[in-house]
């Protein structure tokens, strides 16, 4: 008796907590959805009648060549592109390399060089945005270009991708490989590249996707950094859909759409390694 008394109410817990979770699942979904809805509406019943399915004036997809042709899509597409993958590539190389050397080299600069990179992760943005555009603009003139973007993606997301691939390294990489690869002839570079670099794959691709959404979603730091129209980034482009006394919704759900779509594929190609890459380094 006790025992079926135990088991309908780990039951009734089981189905409180799955109820809980599916709402807020739909509660998270919502905004998404929302999109997904009223991006094939015209500007009249996306104000009228947001939640149903189809507007009154039926279905269209007008909305998506508008928005292409008014933000540019496929200028500011490229700039987005060019400075994510560029800054990501970048932030993966430089960090993996510096966690490799502060792991295998118990130098006392070192220490000191990776308690200062996790101190610093601990520094709003926002603290340094003015010093920041008075320095590169003002003093050394060197805003409104791609490369000063990608340089200070790199140096903002580095010391994040340097912890985490320090824990992967300390936890999966062991040193009886590398010895063995250096009798066999292999100096530093090979012995990173071609053993070390490969085992970190679960974790690069972590990096690759968390950073990826960061600097591809970036309105801030690309807003402060890129003044020409033809330099601009989506999330910057976007803006032009919001008018001082009018903003066209459509458009910028359509905007929102296409903007989302590539990093949300980067996320299905990649997401197997995700709980894999977070987790690595976790437990040593």
């Amino acid at each position: 008796m006790e025992n079926e008394k135990a088991r309908r109410n780990k039951i009734i817990k089981h189905a409180i907590m799955i109820a809980i979770l599916a709402v807020m699942f739909v509660v998270f979904i919502f905004p998404f959805i929302m999109v997904i809805i009223n991006v094939f509406k015209v500007k009249s019943d996306i104000t009228g009648n947001p939640l149903a399915l189809v507007g009154k004036h039926g279905f269209t997809i007008e909305n998506f060549p508008k928005a292409i042709e008014k933000m540019k899509f496929f200028n500011s597409f490229a700039n987005s592109f060019i400075v994510t993958v560029c800054s990501t590539v970048g932030t993966i190389a430089l960090s993996s390399m510096t966690a490799y050397l502060i792991v295998r080299n118990n130098w006392k600069a070192n220490k000191i060089l990776f308690v200062l990179m996790i101190a610093s992760m601990v520094i709003p943005f926002q603290v340094l945005m003015i010093p920041l555009v008075s320095l590169y603009g003002g003093i050394l003139g060197i805003l409104n270009h791609r490369i000063t973007l990608i340089f200070m993606h790199i140096g903002f997301s580095l010391s994040m991708a340097t912890f985490m691939f320090h824990g992967s390294i300390n936890t999966n990489v062991p040193c009886s490989l590398e010895e063995a690869a250096t009798i066999d002839g292999c100096n530093k570079w090979q012995i990173f590249s071609r053993i070390v670099f490969p085992i970190l794959k679960p974790t690069i691709a972590t990096v690759a996707i968390i950073d990826a959404m960061a600097f591809w979603n970036d309105y801030l730091l690309p807003s402060l950094v890129l003044g020409r129209k033809e330099l601009y980034t989506i999330p910057i482009a976007t803006k032009v859909f919001y008018g001082t006394y009018s903003t066209d919704t459509g458009l910028i759900m359509a905007a929102l759409l296409l903007a989302m779509l590539p990093i949300l594929l980067l996320y299905l190609f990649l997401q197997r390694y995700i709980v894999e890459g977070i987790t690595a380094g976790a437990v040593k």
